[in-house]
């Protein structure tokens, strides 16, 4: 029997998803199947007729209601729409995250219609029956989440495109060669989206800006800043307001403070340091007890609301720490200067001082505006040498002068103390259930062309303590005294741990021998800082640490007040370094405003403000970590004939990624390089397993490998496998 023959045509269209649309952005108002149509742009007899029956379709599905005959409205309320955010994978899929599921809904490919990492949109849910797993599909794109990205163009005769680095980006962007500017092919750009037409597969743009050539070290760092919307200068406009501050000590604003230019202050900062934002004083008192003050840059005095000034600090929300140089909160005639807590130098500040006991007891407190004199600076490595010698006598090769110098006998007193009492507030912050991470911080030596000459490890010792528990101090007492008062604020929140991520972490740690007590969350707390200190110098560190703090929420800024897990506080803030972080100058300013009689502010326009700094906080953040990233690579590209011990930090099914343990460099081994074996992926060992040898590459194990590639743009290494260290 011969088979019919094939009938060859057009495919019937789908137009479900787009009457949707249609009508979930039209909720109150009715269509008809020829108002739609004009909608769409469609005039033939076929497409209309298509309509028609996928407006029938809807309606059996109850997605949509006949409100009149012929008229169509999406069903009001309906439980299946959600509005929420797109959260891309690298697959070219994503989930829709929303608090209305506890589960993030996946979304197909041919389901996004145009929705980009991180939109708000708004989706119809289905397969909502029970053994099925729900699936989205995005009906609105309501706000995007940005608009212009970072890429490399390829520009053809007529046109142009933009692709970009980014994983989660799954389309280039279309340029018209009206709008390419002054391009050059292979340019890195920065691109702004104007425009996706329905049926285009790619949107439309423009370029902005031209960075320059891909691997060159500015192009690639204002690259990263682009990358997440950061600036990396001032409007003119702002420079020149700034630079017309009043910045001199006026009598008649001193009048107005605590004046404590007679008692000893000094600052103690990194070495390189530039802005000083917090000094401590120290006074005996006559009952035994001590006056320490915590003494904050006042810079709410100079950041006046409503000015261009406070407008932009307010929009960077923080300081930007990039490898190679800092993109400051603030224009430098404040931040290094006016601001700054220099030594020899009167400045105006904001402070906590406390009467303290032997034993670390906060006997008595006063918050306000003072104004200082600064007696003495010293970098980390000075005070350390003070604590561990009790000397008065800095040496040259640790010394900010270059030479010896002789310290007067009343700061070694003081610092001695000050790291005594430190030391006691350290060690009851542990016993309350705080948790210690110490994480090693990865620094770069640089030449003078920002060039990474060597890799170096940063780790905290007594003087990096004593700092930072008389700047905890500060900020709990200052968010316990308005907290209190049960008056609008902000906090500094940080939730209890991720279950979920525990028991896996549980999972890897106990490869190495390590265990967790997940009882209950002092002894969660308890068992993360014993693994701590054991896992400390081990080769294992840096995986176990990270994967630990991976575990921790995230710290955001809130007006409600649920604590600090990690710190084990009832009442935190941020009160301590107003130069660089904005809601330290919110705080600063609620602070006044509350001592002065003022009533509790709009909680929810704080909670807006407070939400706006943690996302610029997070985008800091990852440019931080991508200018780390991007600087191991460049340093790498120098060593590519160099065999390197490293330890295997992760395990997936293409390979397997090593951690250099001499300089942290982390990259990749893909599983089709290593060729003393077929491996396959265990995933319940976490571990390459060789199909012949049954030798196991896992997590952990100690590794051989050299430089394969090392991409500038990607800010990713590749390893050639050499073998496992036995």
């Amino acid at each position: 029997m011969s088979k019919k023959p094939k009938k060859f045509g057009s495919k019937p269209k789908d137009f479900s998803s787009k009457i949707l649309k249609i009508l979930s952005q039209n909720a109150n108002k009715a269509f008809n199947y020829k108002q739609i149509a004009a909608i769409l742009d469609v005039d033939d007899t076929k497409s209309r007729n298509e309509i028609i029956r996928d407006l029938k379709l809807l309606e059996s599905k109850k997605q949509i209601i006949e409100s009149e005959p012929g008229k169509y409205l999406v069903k009001a309320m309906s439980q299946d729409y959600y509005e929420g955010t797109i959260d891309m994978t690298s697959r070219k899929t994503a989930y829709f995250i929303s608090e209305d599921f506890e589960d993030d809904v996946f979304i197909p490919t041919n389901n996004l219609n145009h929705a980009l990492d991180n939109d708000k949109v708004k989706v119809y849910v289905y397969n909502r029956r029970k053994g099925k797993r729900p699936e989205a599909e995005v009906i609105e794109v309501i706000e995007r989440a940005k608009t212009e990205f970072v890429g490399v163009i390829d520009i053809q005769k007529n046109f142009a495109f933009v692709s970009t680095a980014n994983a989660k980006m799954y389309t280039d962007i279309f340029i018209p060669k009206d709008k390419i500017g002054d391009a050059q092919n292979g340019d890195v750009v920065i691109a702004k989206i104007e425009d996706w037409p329905k049926k285009a597969d790619s949107p439309f743009g423009t370029i902005l800006k031209v960075l320059g050539k891909p691997g060159e070290h500015d192009t690639e760092i204002h690259a990263i800043l682009a990358e997440y919307g950061l600036p990396y200068d001032f409007p003119v406009e702002v420079e020149v307001y700034a630079q017309k501050l009043d910045t001199s000590i006026e009598e008649s604003e001193i009048a107005k403070r605590r004046d404590m230019r007679q008692t000893l202050t000094y600052t103690i900062d990194p070495k390189d340091a530039k802005d000083f934002d917090d000094a401590l004083s120290f006074k005996k008192l006559e009952n035994g007890h001590y006056e320490i003050g915590i003494h904050i840059a006042d810079v709410s005095y100079y950041l006046q609301e409503g000015t261009i000034l406070d407008d932009e600090a307010y929009q960077r929300g923080t300081s930007v720490y990039l490898v190679d140089r800092v993109v400051p909160m603030l224009p430098e005639v404040l931040s290094n200067f006016a601001c700054s807590l220099r030594p020899n130098e009167e400045k105006y500040t904001f402070s906590a001082i406390f009467e303290i006991n032997e034993k670390a007891q906060v006997m008595n407190q006063w918050f306000g505006r003072t104004v200082i004199y600064s007696d003495q600076r010293f970098a980390y490595e000075e005070a350390q040498h003070i604590i561990e010698t009790k000397s008065n006598t800095i040496p040259a090769e640790i010394s900010l002068t270059g030479s010896d110098y002789i310290v007067s006998d009343d700061l070694v007193e003081a610092t001695l103390k000050l790291d005594e009492l430190a030391k006691i507030l350290r060690r009851n912050r542990m016993n309350n259930g705080a948790i210690s991470f110490d994480k090693v911080e990865v620094k770069f030596n640089l030449n003078e062309n920002a060039e990474p000459i060597g890799v170096y490890f940063k780790q905290s010792k007594d003087a990096n303590h004593l700092i930072e528990e008389f700047m905890l101090l500060a900020n709990r007492k200052v968010a316990e005294y308005i907290g209190k008062q049960k008056k609008t604020f902000v906090y500094r929140i940080h939730d209890e741990p991720n279950e979920d991520k525990l028991f896996a972490m549980q999972g890897v740690i106990s490869k190495f021998g390590y265990k967790l007590d997940l009882r209950d969350t002092k002894n969660i707390s308890k068992s993360l800082n014993q693994l701590m200190e054991d896992v400390n110098g081990k080769k294992e560190q840096n995986l176990i640490d990270t994967l630990a703090i991976r575990t921790m929420s995230k710290a955001a800024y809130s007006t409600e007040n649920i604590g600090h897990y990690g710190l084990a506080f009832e009442y935190y803030s941020h009160f301590t370094s107003p130069i660089r972080r904005y809601p330290d100058v919110m705080v600063h300013r609620l602070l006044q405003y509350y001592l002065d009689g003022g009533k509790s502010v709009d909680q929810d326009l704080y909670e807006e403000k407070c939400a706006h700094s943690s996302n610029m906080e997070s985008l800091a953040t990852n440019a931080e970590r991508d200018s780390i990233k991007y600087m191991q690579v460049k340093y790498m590209q120098d060593h590519k004939d160099q065999e390197f011990l490293g330890v295997i930090s992760g395990v997936t099914e293409w390979g397997i990624y090593v951690e250099i343990i001499e300089n942290k460099c982390e990259g990749m081994v893909r599983i089709r390089e290593i060729k003393d074996d077929y491996y396959t992926f265990d995933e319940k060992q976490y571990a390459l397993v060789g199909e012949i040898s049954k030798k196991l590459l896992q997590l952990g194990d100690e590794v051989y490998v050299t430089v394969k590639n090392a991409d500038l743009v990607k800010k990713q290494l590749d390893f050639h496998f050499l073998r496992k260290k036995e």
